[in-house]
């Protein structure tokens, strides 16, 4: 999934979702759960993975 760079300019966006894209664009490898009460965002949480090839060096690029 790619995200666009340019989300802090998106005028259409609230507080909420640019924080939610932001997030998507700066996470490697790992989850973005987004807690909901009521029909609204109350909280987010990213859990983030570091992966390693065979050689002990952190991966720079997604696994395809």
């Amino acid at each position: 999934m790619s995200v666009p760079s340019d989300v802090s300019v998106r005028p259409d966006l609230n507080e909420v979702e640019r924080h939610i894209l932001n997030t998507l664009r700066n996470i490697r490898f790992g989850a973005l759960e987004i807690v909901i009460h009521d029909s609204r965002v109350v909280q987010i949480e990213k859990s983030e993975k570091t992966r390693f090839d065979v050689k002990g060096k952190p991966l720079t690029e997604s696994i395809s």
